[in-house]
């Protein structure tokens, strides 16, 4: 599988993509001995490449006796972003994917996506809110908007395993004191470990929206706001989903809870 945008098929006319995603240079943001994550220049322009190589049987099985499905290269960002895109969900841009190979333990891939300029995550953009509230139309859109996000990315399959406010990142081209509720841009990144499926088990479900919680449970959130957020996500009157579905919300209320607890334990600095 090869997808080249047109910049990209005329930097690397005559060369191998895969050895010329490689000899990337930039911003080093990652590096283990599979993986790489750079930020790059190609002419004027800005980018984010992913660049896998073969993980090998030891850490696939070391996965697999963890219960943890392993992530073998950029087939799964690559699978999120057409489908986030074909749900109108802000994402990120791709202009480059490659994967070659057949033994899963051994393959090289890489995807390129455009570099999300004036943007910040909702961790730092919503970090001072417990002292100093949004206006009232801004909490409510950010809400509705990651209520909807979540919605149709858990109903038509997709979880993504590090759903926290920090992978969303707004658009505050015009000013971040300017923002429009009524024409918010939130992109969800980091999908390399995101799953799709058919049925999106009940325990994946609670980890997505436990882990936004969690996330976000240092900026002033009010019983109010989750109750949007609920009615939002599950498309019924608060009444009916606390009376058909309340202990599901339990589950993601003890769980973020339980992450918030050992995050507090966790030495700082």
């Amino acid at each position: 599988m090869l997808y080249l945008r047109e910049e990209f098929k005329q930097a690397w006319e005559s060369q191998d993509p895969f050895d010329a995603a490689d000899k990337l240079e930039g911003e080093v943001f990652r590096a283990v001995k599979t993986r790489r994550t750079l930020r790059f220049a190609l002419g004027e322009n800005s980018y984010f490449a992913k660049i896998h190589h073969g993980v090998g049987w030891k850490e696939i099985i070391k996965n697999l006796l963890q219960l943890k499905r392993p992530v073998l290269g950029a087939e799964n960002e690559w699978a999120a972003l057409k489908m986030l895109e074909e749900l109108s969900v802000d994402t990120m841009v791709a202009c480059a994917y490659g994967q070659r190979g057949h033994n899963p333990a051994w393959k090289d891939s890489f995807i390129i996506t455009e570099d999300l300029i004036n943007t910040e995550s909702l961790e730092d953009f919503c970090r001072d809110w417990a002292e100093k509230p949004p206006p009232f139309s801004l909490k409510k859109a950010l809400i509705e908007k990651l209520a909807w996000v979540s919605r149709e990315m858990h109903a038509h399959g997709m979880n993504h395993r590090d759903y926290y406010i920090c992978h969303f990142l707004l658009d505050v081209s015009g000013g971040r004191d300017n923002i429009n509720p009524n024409d918010l841009k939130a992109s969800l990144i980091d999908l390399h470990r995101a799953q799709i499926r058919s049925k999106i088990p009940r325990r994946w479900i609670v980890k997505d929206l436990s882990g936004l919680y969690f996330s976000a449970m240092d900026i002033g959130l009010t019983k109010r706001d989750l109750f949007r957020f609920m009615r939002i996500y599950s498309e019924k009157s608060l009444r009916e989903e606390l009376n058909g579905n309340a202990g599901f919300w339990q589950s993601v209320d003890q769980t973020a809870k339980r992450l918030y607890a050992k995050e507090q334990r966790r030495p700082k600095g």
